[in-house]
């Protein structure tokens, strides 16, 4: 008799499930649980759980509970936005199973829809950096800034060990950079304007600033570029859709969170962050 292919992925039947207990010496389930797990971990009483739900009525549940949810504004600002995800959005790019098959992502067939999907994610980052190359992606704009700061301590060889950090860069970045830079061993010099020297990796500004102060990038990045220190700007994606691109103000490395670009808050993150920069550091370049 031919084995047919669900018996085979649907998983294991009664009869499976009673020769593999007396192969290994007990009667149920009920008792290899008692014996393999520690004490600590049994349960002495019945759970009581409720009937099981079919897929359709679980949702309607879950709807059921999310919807008695109070929601209230949010005004907590410094990169993080309250956004509408247009259906369109939704409708095609979200739901549609095209975009993140997961057979075979690592072959690059332009029919893989994920691997279409960072393409282009990555040459929007570069169209609006004005940079050249772009990774897709990281965590969030915390751990983007870390990693431009170890990419320009990378490119000077970890002989510069100070680094430039605007006083007005989101807390939040600040308080990653201080963790990353410590086992370093790179000195974090916090000011309102830049000081920059040949001890320098590199100077981080934010664009727009926590004040929402608009830098201006060019002066910024010629100060850093005098002593050979990298510029790195934390810039807010939404915004270089007017605002100067940092490529074309002397910007080595642009970091930002795309968040802005309608993904929810999810009550913080993380959310998809974007890093570009310039050919001569391909090489330092973060995943």
């Amino acid at each position: 008799m031919v084995e047919q292919f669900a018996e085979r992925h649907i998983g294991v039947n009664d009869d499976d499930i009673t020769n593999m207990l007396a192969e290994l010496g007990y009667s149920s389930l009920t008792e290899l649980c008692t014996k393999t797990l520690p004490d600590e971990l049994g349960v002495d009483h019945d759970l009581s759980l409720p009937p099981p739900l079919t897929e359709a009525q679980l949702l309607a549940e879950v709807r059921a509970i999310a919807n008695t949810n109070r929601r209230a504004k949010s005004y907590i600002g410094l990169g993080y936005s309250p956004v509408t995800t247009p259906a369109v959005i939704v409708r095609n790019i979200l739901e549609d199973p095209r975009w993140y098959t997961a057979y075979t992502p690592y072959q690059a067939e332009i029919s893989q829809g994920r691997l279409e999907a960072l393409v282009n994610f990555q040459q929007m980052i570069m169209d609006l950096t004005a940079l050249d190359i772009a990774n897709a992606s990281l965590l969030d704009e915390g751990s983007a800034i870390a990693e431009a700061m170890n990419m320009a301590f990378t490119f000077h060889k970890r002989k510069r060990t100070r680094l430039f950090v605007s006083r007005a860069l989101y807390p939040q970045s600040l308080a990653v950079l201080r963790t990353r830079a410590e086992p370093l061993g790179i000195e974090l010099v916090i000011d309102d304007h830049p000081a920059i020297d040949d001890s320098f990796c590199a100077g981080i500004i934010q664009y727009p600033d926590a004040n929402g102060d608009i830098a201006d990038l060019q002066q910024f990045s010629d100060q850093c570029r005098v002593h050979g220190a990298l510029a790195i700007a934390a810039a807010d994606i939404m915004a270089l859709l007017l605002l100067p691109a940092p490529g074309k103000c002397g910007i080595d490395i642009a970091v930002g969170s795309t968040q802005r670009f309608g993904i929810p808050l999810f009550y913080g993150g993380p959310h998809a962050a974007y890093l570009a920069t310039r050919t001569v550091l391909l090489r330092t370049i973060p995943g």
